[in-house]
């Protein structure tokens, strides 16, 4: 009887794993004072990636490699670091302008496993929204370890972190542009104001001469 027992929890065990979901997705959104045309940049170049990944300062002394150009379809990036951070490599392999970016993410250590991320843009009035999602084909064993471990908690926090300082450089872009904008209409102002009263004189001297006997 109690063999039987046994014999039926380890089923139901079995079903209850074979029955979990085939693929782990996470996600995080962040909101930011800033355009598509601010944030993209900081996407679409890995290395530009690397300045708010959540997970390079995990280990500064990581060894890296970029592909040259190192933005753009099939532009990659390869790491090498300590147990934080493993041995990994990122490929872009979608790309819309100012709207997405897909990356394949292949990890070789410390455990081998294949996963798609994607940064999603969207103006949000007169805001930009970031959405920065993780998905994770998952075998046999992939179904058992979701039974262990959370991915929106192991995950979530970092994006979190990573959101934070894209908009950081997102809405620092953004100033920037705005200031470079009014500093050009101040200069185009200055100008035409200073075509206007050349104008002006140049008028006036003709009516001056004219009136001259």
């Amino acid at each position: 009887m109690m063999h039987r027992t046994r014999m039926s929890l380890l089923g139901l065990s079995l079903f209850s794993v074979a029955c979990g979901p085939d693929v782990s997705h996470m996600e995080r959104t962040a909101t930011y004072a800033a355009t598509a045309q601010d944030v993209y940049p900081h996407l679409v170049d890995l290395q530009k990636f690397t300045e708010w990944s959540p997970w390079t300062e995990m280990d500064p002394n990581s060894k890296v490699t970029f592909s040259t150009p190192s933005d753009g379809l099939n532009a990659t990036y390869e790491w090498e670091g300590n147990d934080d951070v493993g041995h990994g490599k990122m490929t872009v392999v979608k790309l819309e302008k100012n709207a997405l970016v897909t990356h394949k993410l292949e990890f070789f250590a410390p455990w081998e496993s294949v996963a798609e991320t994607s940064l999603i843009v969207k103006p949000d009035g007169d805001k930009v929204s970031v959405t920065w999602t993780f998905d994770q084909p998952n075998d046999f064993m992939g179904k058992v370890m979701t039974t262990f471990m959370d991915m929106d908690d192991m995950l979530g926090p970092d994006y979190e972190k990573g959101l934070a300082k894209l908009g950081e450089k997102a809405e620092a872009a953004a100033k920037a542009r705005m200031a470079a904008d009014q500093k050009a209409a101040d200069e185009k102002a200055a100008r035409d104001a200073a075509q206007a009263k050349a104008e002006a004189a140049e008028d006036g001297e003709g009516v001056e001469a004219a009136a001259t006997p």
